[in-house]
């Protein structure tokens, strides 16, 4: 979605937002690497901000991240990456060459249509819900009543009701483990995600990868996928990141910490 702009280049952005994981850390940290300062409006998605009269009347679909600029209301994470890195000065996030670009884009494919959905499958079955699940029944029913998506009603009713099937899981973790595997050989070719410079493709990779040496410890070790650990390794030393990760606050955040220990930090060779 997206409002018409008038003089967005001289207002300073808002950036609705839940914890700098999968979807809302491609923005958090996009706006840090290019060194723009922004309000940070944290919108607590286990207390259902997103779909409350307030949030609605920015987001309609009540999706979060949403990003106003001047009188442009942006969504879709990955979209805002390249607004971002277009609309403000600093350190290019997208690559020069057009193949590098090109990959840049492909991997976003990659992460929002195939890796992603399987990889928040599991992690609504294993945190957002058990989280929200000792909430008052009533009021998670007017919650979910209150969702103006039916796609996002029906994965909230799964989490909250613990009903994801057997084989949806099933078919999730041998997407999360495929997804593994195309990470690693990527990064065996080239030391980014899109070639030879940190990239979007990075920033949009380590959203959705940066606990997986602790949730997925079996698949992601520095025996099975050396690439992507050095590759997460530094990732994690970036400035950015360490201030991304201070505007968490649920153990999610937290659990970068943990990774940052078991892996340690490696140098940043942007």
């Amino acid at each position: 979605m997206l409002i018409a702009r008038r003089n967005a280049r001289s207002a300073k952005p808002e950036l609705y937002h839940w914890e700098p994981n999968a979807n809302s850390g491609k923005p958090i940290i996009a706006l840090l690497e290019k060194g723009v300062a922004f309000e940070s409006r944290y919108t607590d998605m286990l207390e259902f901000d997103h779909h409350k009269a307030d949030y609605l009347s920015i987001n309609p679909d009540g999706t979060i991240p949403t990003l106003v600029h001047g009188n442009s209301v942006l969504t879709e994470s990955t979209e805002m990456g390249e607004y971002i890195d277009a609309e403000f000065e600093g350190p290019a996030l997208r690559p020069e060459s057009a193949e590098e670009r090109w990959r840049m884009r492909w991997w976003g494919k990659f992460l929002d249509g195939y890796f992603g959905p399987s990889l928040s499958m599991i992690g609504w079955s294993t945190f957002v819900g058990p989280a929200v699940r000792n909430k008052d029944p009533e009021q998670l029913r007017r919650n979910i009543e209150r969702i103006p998506l039916k796609e996002r009603r029906d994965a909230w009713t799964k989490a909250i009701y613990n009903t994801f099937g057997d084989a949806e899981l099933t078919e999730s973790r041998r997407r999360v483990q495929h997804g593994i595997a195309v990470f690693e050989a990527g990064l065996a070719q080239r030391p980014w995600f899109a070639g030879r410079s940190y990239s979007l493709a990075d920033i949009n990779a380590f959203c959705m990868t940066y606990a997986l040496p602790l949730m997925q410890a079996e698949l992601v070790n520095a025996e099975k996928t050396p690439h992507l650990i050095n590759w997460l390794g530094r990732v994690y030393a970036r400035p950015a990141i360490t201030e991304a990760f201070k505007l968490g606050r649920t153990p999610m955040a937290a659990r970068a910490t943990e990774v940052r220990k078991l892996i340690g930090h490696g140098d940043d060779n942007a």
